[in-house]
Parts: C-alpha cells; structure tokens; sequence
C-alpha cells in the first residue's frame, strides 16, 4: 500500500493542520491493521499453520482470505513506520520554524528598541525627587525621568536650570508639555505649575544631567 506524498512536498511551509492531516492517517492505518487482526483472530492466527498434518490446504479456514490479511497487515505495518517517521520529522520542522520566528521577532524588537534609543535626543535634566500630592506627580512625573523636553527648553537650547525655572514662573496656571526617557521609552505628559500645599509650583526637583 502506498501513501501520499503530501507531506513531503513543501517542507519548509509545515503547519499544524499537516501534523493532524498525518495523525489521522495514521490512525486509520491502525483501524485497518487491527480489523485484519480480527480476522485472522477468527481463524488461525498470525502464525498458524496453512495446511494440514499431510500438507493440503486447511478446509476448516478460508486460507485466501488468511494470506490476503497477513500480507496487508505487514504492508500496513510499513506504512506506519514511514508515517510516523513522517510525523517526527514534521514536528521537529514545525518547532524548528517557531523557534527562528520567536527568535526573529525578539530580534526585531531589539532593533526597534535600539533604533528609538538612537533616534531620541539626549536628556538634559533628571528628576531626582517628586512630592506625593504635587502638581508633579499628579501629573505622572517619576523620580528618575530623564527630561528632554520642558515647556520651550529642549536638548537643544537649555543651558542651565534657570531656563526651566523662568519657564515655570511664566507659566503659572498654564499646561506644559513636558517629555521624558523612562525606562528607555518616551513618555510625554501635560504639567500645570501652580499652587499647592508644599513649596514652589511643581513639587519636584530636577538636577542638570552632564553632557
């Protein structure tokens, strides 16, 4: 008997609906191998003898019927060696496959990671404390943020600290956009100086970042 060779075509594009199409194959080779076994269960086994003591055919069993079933059995038999060989090979090519594209997609988001890296301008502050209920932290501000963006200062023009806090004093009551690298990402927010229970406008303390 001779099985298709779907399977054999197309290595590199295995899928799991291949994997099931050949596990039903082989189960319906088992099905067949166990019905012949059922019929030769009915007669004189896989091993008995075909003849009498004085060597014609057995007239008590249909001897062709007996021939016919121990041949497709160990025809069968071979099929389901080739077929699990077969699945073996599909699965590990299958595995195989995922594990390059989980590889490959790590690698991409390495690179991403590594491109938004580049691509962002070097910080010019740090945040090194923020009050909990200021105006700050209400606003999302982290202790750690590096600060590439306040307002109208950016890693361009700020020269001092003073170019933040004269941003602030001018703009009391008013949103700024204030953008930071946390944790490798940008993250930007809305930061209104104003009034609160605890000194200054924003409840913060941000220290220069040497360059």
């Amino acid at each position: 008997m001779k099985m298709t060779g779907e399977s054999s075509s197309g290595n590199s594009e295995i899928t799991m609906d291949d994997v099931k199409l050949l596990i039903k194959k082989k189960d319906e080779i088992e099905e067949q191998i166990q019905a012949y076994y059922d019929v030769l269960q009915d007669g004189v086994g896989v091993e008995g003898p075909l003849v009498d003591v004085e060597g014609y055919p057995r007239a008590d069993v249909n001897v062709h019927q007996i021939r016919t079933a121990r041949h497709n059995i160990s025809c069968l038999q071979n099929d389901h060696k080739a077929i699990m060989v077969e699945i073996e090979e599909a699965l590990h090519k299958l595995h195989a496959r995922e594990k390059a594209k989980r590889e490959q997609d790590e690698s991409e988001v390495q690179e991403e990671s590594m491109e938004l890296q580049v691509s962002l301008p070097p910080p010019f502050a740090r945040v090194d404390a923020v009050t909990e209920g200021s105006p700050a932290s209400g606003a999302g501000l982290r202790l750690g943020d590096e600060v590439i963006e306040f307002g109208s200062v950016n890693t361009e023009n700020f020269q001092n600290l003073q170019n933040i806090a004269s941003v602030v004093q001018h703009s009391e009551g008013k949103p700024l956009r204030v953008t930071v690298i946390r944790v490798g990402q940008k993250v930007q927010m809305s930061l209104t100086p104003q009034r609160w229970s605890g000194r200054g406008l924003l409840g913060c303390n941000i220290v220069p970042v040497q360059r």
